[in-house]
């Protein structure tokens, strides 16, 4: 198998020089399909442990539920308040990784504001208290410094309007606040994480498909092309999330819906603190209200159960906008309304199926399960625990197929973009945009140093904060080959369908 280099580049050119080299191979060692956090993180952790390994992806990069989820790694508190301490601590745990080891550059401290208002309970208010301070101790015993993730703490009514300004001010008894972990983006992340793959040699191919898995071969299809082989390999791991029983038609999931609204900032008075409104006659469940890039905030979410096909984009359902409109409304002193609304999205959490009850109930857990066929495949799970899962996999995959692997290294692995990995070779002038950075880490002098488009600092529309350049890189380093790669997963323009309109020529221009 042909090493192409330490190059994070993923483009036109580097998807067909490996799909023509994979048909030269006679084996590989691991086979990963799907694009999703789960997959990327399973390759990433084969490359760095000296394995041969190829990733395959229908689709895109984070086309599926990757793309469509709160943007947080949680630290494992609500897992805590359900008596599952051994997920809340491996959430805490993981959450500290990612930020002071694999991303710093990609998820930082989210303050979380819960106002005290009169219709709130005392001993509501009591078990939030409670609840922040196991977070607290959750966080001291993962590691993870308060100079990272700031202590909880209560503020007094004019802290808490400075931080959320359309916070209800009747009744208004100040707020508990605590801080958890904010992804700028979870599909940058998994492009992040498959670059980084790509780095320690991994193949990453999209727009390719796989079907007749076996424990030891997999046919691949160039969804591109139309055209079909057979590749052996010594494990073949499935990592395709809600689309897992494709693959093996024995898994039993439940998948739950998890739903959104997008709004322009201004109308939550541009906060800086995501407010967290407790849901009416639920001890343990909140909406969110987060301020995110392109000044935004995502008001987020459902738990909803999705039986039936599994669409290939999911749509929120009028009932879940109306709910969370509701729920967020009765800690606001002003009333949103669908009109306020600029976009939605949703996103189908890849449960195991564990019997009756509620999807809000149904654990969080994974399983790695090995088919009849001997495929391996990963169910269940969460974002924050991607690199938990994939080396949980791949030490199953490495005892039961005898691989020759070295140990898992992810645990302190830079990502792309993170100042510890070595990709990024360029000085940062002083003049990037905050926003450049925010998104790219120390890649950011990349983006702009290596752009060979007309005008590449300029915005690429009116008032949004991507620049052609980013559009450029998206096509020649982070494996974007048609628009909606970079108008839907590479950047997140195309959630405002008004947006998405302004920028689809200029989109057109790089490809």
């Amino acid at each position: 198998m042909t090493n192409l280099g330490s190059s994070t580049a993923l483009n036109a050119a580097r998807r067909a020089a490996d799909l023509t080299a994979l048909g030269d191979d006679d084996a590989v060692d691991v086979v990963v399909i799907g694009g999703g956090i789960t997959g990327a993180g399973i390759a990433l952790d084969a490359a760095a442990r000296g394995l041969l390994v190829v990733l395959v992806e229908k689709h895109d990069l984070a086309f599926g539920t990757s793309r469509w989820s709160s943007k947080l790694v949680h630290g494992g508190l609500r897992y805590l308040a359900t008596g599952n301490v051994g997920i809340a601590r491996r959430s805490a745990v993981e959450r500290g990784i990612l930020m002071t080891r694999n991303a710093p550059h990609l998820v930082t401290a989210m303050p979380q504001l819960v106002p005290l208002l009169p219709s709130m309970s005392g001993p509501s208010r009591a078990l939030v208290r409670i609840g922040f301070a196991a977070g607290d101790g959750l966080r001291a015993l993962a590691g993870t410094p308060a100079t990272t993730l700031p202590r909880s703490r209560r503020i007094d009514a004019a802290r808490a309007i400075a931080l959320a300004p359309t916070v209800r001010r009747a009744g208004l008894d100040g707020a508990l606040l605590a801080h958890d972990g904010q992804l700028i983006d979870d599909a940058r992340l998994v492009v992040a994480v498959a670059r980084t793959a790509a780095q320690h040699g991994a193949r990453i191919l999209t727009r390719v498909a796989a079907s007749a898995a076996t424990g030891t071969s997999v046919r691949l299809t160039d969804q591109l092309t139309g055209e079909s082989f057979e590749l052996s390999a010594r494990a073949v791991i499935n990592a395709s999330g809600v689309w897992a029983g494709d693959v093996d038609p024995s898994l039993r999931l439940r998948p739950s819906r998890g739903t959104h609204l997008v709004f322009d900032a201004a109308a939550f008075g541009n906060p800086t603190a995501a407010l967290t409104v407790p849901i009416p006659g639920e001890t343990n469940r909140f909406v969110f209200a987060m301020p995110q890039q392109l000044g935004r905030v995502y008001l987020g979410l459902t738990d909803e159960e999705a039986p039936g096909p599994i669409p290939d984009v999911p749509e929120p359902t009028p009932e879940e906008v109306a709910f969370l409109l509701d729920t967020v409304n009765t800690a606001l002193a002003i009333e949103l309304t669908t009109a306020d609304v600029i976009g939605a999205y949703a996103g189908l959490r890849p449960l195991i199926d564990t019997g009756a009850g509620r999807t809000a109930d149904v654990s969080r857990e994974h399983a790695v399960v090995e088919s009849d066929r001997g495929v391996l495949s990963v169910i269940g799970g969460k974002l924050t625990e991607y690199r938990f899962m994939a080396e949980d996999a791949l030490d199953r995959a490495v005892a039961l197929r005898g691989l020759s692997a070295g140990p898992c290294r992810t645990h302190d692995l830079p990502l792309v973009g993170a100042p510890a990995n070595p990709a990024s070779t360029l000085r940062a002038p002083a003049d990037l945009p905050s926003s450049l950075v925010a998104r790219y880490g120390a890649e950011a002098p990349e983006v702009v140093g290596r752009a060979t488009c007309a005008r590449p600092n300029a915005a690429v529309a009116d008032g949004i904060d991507v620049i052609r350049a980013e559009f450029e890189y998206a096509v020649t380093h982070e494996g974007a080959l048609t628009a909606d790669d970079v108008l839907d997963r590479r950047t997140r323009i195309g959630l405002v369908a008004t947006d998405r309109a302004r920028v689809e020529a200029v989109a057109a221009e790089f490809l």
